[in-house]
């Protein structure tokens, strides 16, 4: 019985290894997709969802998990700093002058599809 719970828990430990990136959601999934919180739901439809929503406009697609983990592996505070100070084509603070810090974290977070900070 012991032996059976051990050789589960390794399966399932190297079962969460290969991680599983979710499919793209369609142009039209996007444009309905919004943060569960109220106040970052706004503040996405004010700011960030003209660019984040839209194909073709050079921005990552939210919750497009391909175009997002490689900036997700340069860590939240470089893409936080992007957010903030601007980066390539993103304008300093996405042009939202109502977001906080921590406004911004939980956004990108959103975007990124990793509203678990883990």
């Amino acid at each position: 019985m012991r032996a059976a719970l051990v050789l589960t828990l390794a399966a399932l430990s190297l079962a969460a290894c290969g991680e599983k990136i979710p499919p793209a959601p369609t142009p039209e999934q996007a444009l309905l997709l919004k943060p569960a919180d109220a106040r970052l739901a706004e503040l996405y439809e004010t700011s960030c969802k003209a660019c984040h929503a839209m194909q073709d406009t050079g921005a990552p697609l939210v919750q497009d998990r391909a175009a997002w983990d490689p900036r997700w592996k340069q860590g939240e505070a470089a893409l936080l700093d992007h957010t903030i100070q601007g980066f390539k084509a993103m304008p300093a603070s996405g042009q939202c002058v109502a977001c906080a810090p921590s406004d911004f974290q939980g956004l990108i977070r959103f975007m990124a599809g990793r509203e678990d900070p883990a």
